[in-house]
């Protein structure tokens, strides 16, 4: 059900829960616009061990199952954005984010920050096209 906005609040149970006042993502006509996931593991709340190449994976694959319950996926992705706490990880966060996205990857920035929320090391937003737009 869309708002008198015209947005669709996404939300699953796959992903983490919000931890202050925004949406898992928000559903449009024709976009997906996602909040920024971090390595958060949905069972426990806390971020993933094993460092930037795994909470990397963690943070994709939270992205994955948003996307997914809102009738997308991480191949309809257009853009996304990464937020690192360090550029010397760049290239460990680099290798795994290839992982998902092995083909016609989505335009991105990455940018270094001060600090992310729980101390996480990476966090990613994207915004993804709804799959019926493509005929899939």
């Amino acid at each position: 059900m869309y708002t008198t906005e015209g947005k669709k609040i996404v939300s699953t149970d796959k992903a983490p829960k919000a931890i202050g006042p925004y949406s898992q993502a928000i559903l449009t006509d024709e976009l997906i616009f996602t909040a920024g996931q971090v390595g958060l593991d949905p069972a426990t709340m806390e971020i993933v061990e094993g460092g930037i190449e795994a909470q990397t994976r963690q943070v994709l694959t939270n992205l994955k199952h948003v996307l997914e319950s809102a009738d997308s996926g991480l191949k309809f992705v257009v853009k996304s954005t990464v937020f690192l706490q360090s550029m010397d990880d760049f290239a460990a966060m680099n290798g795994v984010y290839s992982e998902f996205f092995p083909v016609n990857p989505p335009a991105r920035t990455t940018v270094a920050v001060a600090a992310l929320p729980k101390g996480a090391l990476v966090e990613i937003e994207c915004i993804a096209l709804l799959s019926p737009v493509l005929g899939d």
